[in-house]
């Protein structure tokens, strides 16, 4: 796919093109130069992008997955799309899916499920549900800003705490706080398992690369007061690009130890899709200077490719720079005592919710 024409940066925003999802058959559309100036001449300037949310309604909310790759079998997205914006955000494809573009339309055209509580109670009641962790914000993050008014993610976390299911929660946010008084009682019971993600430190490249997430020492300072409240907490430091953000990894590593957390992971960056011209259009916008550099090393991780899909290798890459980039990480962690594993989380304390009044007894 060729990559598009740099863009401007757009405020508070983190794709540089509203790149159109040519996998689906939607046509491409490219705005000239003359046609923008006659534009502004008779209406005036854009108007700002707002985010907008449309109501969904889905008939479950469970979604599976057996992939070799990740730790879960069972997840649960509040909302589709995320306007934190990260550019390099590997669920900006699913977007395609509506029509929408991957690019600014995932960002700021989102989707939200307010029957999610609800329909998660009818699923656990079901006879036969079996308890296994349940994963939140593995696609888009729970703790968006949206979240804020709509509190979808905390109405799903309260059935899981009534019902005494086990929890992943993964965000690069210190919304989840909010939550605490629930995260903590589940804690007490070995429930759950948080995740925060730190890229970077840099307030400059966090600033453009994550445009709408809370600064990185927010989420750090959020990871203390997990710790403080007995929630098992790890830093994910994800993703990992190389040339703009793997020069931060052993900083990261020590910063989050210092703030308590028990243990850390990383991911690669990886480019799916729409996500690679994308990204590189952001390169362009923000890196010129290094842009080559990084494609480069992405393809070597990637062998030869923007992208490796390939179970086993997606999430870490092979090659030089690939191993590298472990054999750092996994000494920090070691040095900083975080090569631990989460404690098990409980299955066994699971009771299904009420059905029609009902508490479920067998």
């Amino acid at each position: 796919m060729e990559s598009p024409k740099p863009l401007p940066p757009i405020s508070g925003r983190g794709a540089p093109t509203n790149l159109r999802p040519t996998r689906t058959g939607s046509l491409a559309h490219e705005t000239d130069g003359d046609w923008l100036d006659e534009a502004e001449a008779i209406d005036g300037a854009s108007p700002r992008l707002r985010t907008t949310v449309t109501v969904e309604h889905p008939k479950t909310i469970i979604a599976r997955n057996s992939s070799p790759d990740i730790g879960f079998d069972r997840s649960i997205n509040p909302y589709r799309g995320c306007e934190h914006g990260c550019v390099y955000c590997y669920a900006r494809p699913t977007h395609a899916f509506h029509d929408l573009s991957p690019g600014l339309d995932f960002e700021s055209r989102l989707f939200a499920k307010p029957d999610a509580a609800q329909l998660l109670r009818r699923e656990l009641a079901k006879r036969g549900y079996t308890p296994a962790p349940l994963a939140i914000g593995t696609n888009t993050d729970g703790y968006q800003p949206i979240e804020r008014e709509w509190g979808i993610t905390r109405s799903v976390i309260g059935v899981l705490a009534e019902t005494k299911h086990p929890l992943l929660i993964t965000t690069k946010s210190d919304r989840l706080l909010r939550d605490l008084d629930l995260l903590s009682a589940m804690a007490r019971d070995n429930l759950i398992g948080v995740a925060v993600s730190v890229t970077s430190l840099d307030p400059a490249i966090a600033r453009t690369l994550e445009p709408r997430a809370p600064h990185p020492r927010r989420r750090l300072a959020a990871i203390r007061q997990l710790i403080d409240a007995g929630v098992p907490t790890q830093v994910n430091i994800s993703p990992i690009i190389p040339a703009i953000t793997d020069h931060e990894i052993e900083a990261i590593m020590k910063v989050a130890s210092d703030a308590g957390a028990i243990r850390a992971s990383y991911i690669l960056v990886r480019l799916p899709h729409e996500v690679a011209p994308l990204f590189r259009a952001w390169l362009a916008a923000h890196y010129p200077d290094r842009a080559d550099k990084v494609m480069h090393m992405i393809q070597d991780i990637r062998g030869g490719r923007d992208n490796d899909p390939n179970f086993g290798t997606r999430m870490k890459g092979t090659g030089i720079w690939a191993n590298l980039i472990r054999a750092r990480v996994k000494r920090a962690a070691r040095e900083h005592g975080m090569d631990r594993r989460f404690p098990p989380l409980r299955c066994d304390l699971f009771r299904p919710p009420e059905r029609d009044g009902q508490m479920e007894l067998f």
